[in-house]
């Protein structure tokens, strides 16, 4: 059994770094952050994943410090949780590093937010199309993507994939008949299981958020998100008839579609490996090319035993935007240092250490590619990058209420307890009035 990975337990500890020290009072205990109009240290808080912590806070430290500036950066747990708390204190860290679009605008909303209205053009020309609008808030910029995660995309075992001929679908339709020639040549196709403790349901509703996208359009999707449009209407719908045309057909899923709501999502492309495979495509985000969720053997050389493809369009050559997330930079000082720290974390290369040795992906389309670990990592940036737009995972940017109604009924749907207009119309019920 394995948690959700949003969820997965972090350091309990924090871990506090810091450059050279100029002697001069450290940051935090304002209301407005802590960093005065001369001061010289910044604190900086994320929840990142530690070895991406570790990259980027050498480059941040690095950075910052031939600037003079020393930089405390900080690594936290639940940060979406602390932040709120600390705002009611009137002490946050100078910026901190939000991982979701809804708690970037309820920050604004309490005006702990300052705006990010100093950077050059060229430091965000060159970013995926889409990740601006994230941390947008009545058109005002307030969070700065500095990492980014890809969820949009299907792995399959590469070396049996070569030699049966297969090739990546270019829409949903090619999805479908890809689908059915590998089971017509006597394989299973899906891998797919959405078991994760308190979230299970998780998985289910990216493959929602991904179809909706899709089939509506960005535009029907963030109204979707922001429920303009309910669940319980026809794009919806659409959405989860496809779903259920992988999920229910027999023959299509490893286990057969029993055993979907049972099946742990780190264990479910297990079968994937076996010669020959027990099941041959699976959805899930960039997070799941790790030890933790992949055998050894298999994470030991990725590039010669994993194949990947972006999540097709609806039709060839159609819309095709990325589902995905990452990690936001809002400024609660607006003070030269902290502006200055914040120009670090616009630079395209602030990733440049902790690429090598992380699923660190930058979200600019610049970024050298090169400093990825394997071919496996820039295929996958590739597909955001070439992507018409990224898109935040909708049930992270819903209410917490919701979110979870979400998970509930998908799993519900799913293992044949109800129908999918009762679980749509649940969804729209746990929906907060106001």
């Amino acid at each position: 059994m394995r948690t959700h990975p949003r969820g997965l337990t972090k350091l309990t500890a924090t871990i506090a770094v810091a450059a050279m020290s100029f002697g001069l009072a450290a940051c935090g205990g304002s209301d407005s952050g802590g960093g005065g109009a001369g001061d010289k240290n910044v604190t900086v808080w994320m929840s990142v994943d530690p070895l991406v912590f570790d990259g980027l806070q050498k480059e941040i430290v690095k950075e910052g410090a031939a600037q003079g500036i020393t930089v405390d950066v900080q690594k936290v747990t639940d940060i979406n949780t602390l932040i709120m708390t600390k705002i009611q204190a009137g002490d946050t860290p100078d910026i901190a590093l939000i991982p979701q679009p809804g708690v970037v605008a309820d920050i604004v909303s309490r005006d702990a937010a300052k705006p990010i209205d100093f950077l050059d053009a060229s430091a965000t020309s060159d970013m995926t199309p889409g990740t601006l609008d994230a941390g947008t808030v009545n058109g005002t910029l307030y969070g700065l993507l500095v990492s980014m995660n890809v969820k949009s995309l299907v792995y399959y075992p590469k070396k049996a994939w070569d030699a049966a001929g297969y090739t990546a679908p270019d829409s949903l339709d090619g999805l479908l008949a890809l689908t059915d020639q590998i089971k017509a040549d006597g394989g299973t196709p899906w891998c797919l299981g959405i078991e994760s403790a308190d979230a299970t349901g998780w998985p289910a509703t990216d493959w929602f958020e991904d179809l909706i996208m899709r089939i509506g359009g960005p535009d029907v999707y963030k109204q979707w998100v922001t429920h303009e449009l309910p669940f319980d209407s026809d794009v919806v719908k659409q959405a989860a008839d496809y779903f259920g045309k992988i999920a229910f057909t027999d023959g299509n899923v490893a286990g057969g579609k029993g055993s979907i709501a049972s099946t742990g999502f780190g264990d479910a492309d297990n079968p994937m490996w076996k010669t020959p495979p027990g099941c041959w495509l699976l959805k899930q985000g960039n997070f799941i090319v790790s030890k933790d969720f992949m055998p050894a053997d298999v994470i030991a050389n990725v590039d010669e035993n994993i194949g990947v493809f972006g999540f097709p369009p609806a039709t060839v050559g159609g819309d095709d935007p990325t589902l995905g997330g990452g990690d936001m930079a809002v400024m609660f000082a607006d003070d030269d240092s902290t502006k200055a720290v914040m120009k670090i974390l616009a630079d395209k290369q602030v990733g440049v250490q902790a690429a090598p040795s992380s699923s660190f992906i930058s979200p600019h389309t610049s970024f050298d590619v090169s400093l990825y670990p394997n071919d496996l990592t820039r295929q996958i940036a590739d597909v955001a990058y070439k992507s018409t737009g990224l898109l935040f995972d909708g049930s992270d940017s819903m209410p917490g209420a919701v979110g979870t109604a979400f998970w509930q009924e998908a799993t519900a749907w799913l293992s044949g307890q109800e129908d999918i207009d009762t679980a749509l119309k649940n969804i729209d019920q746990s929906w907060p009035s106001s």
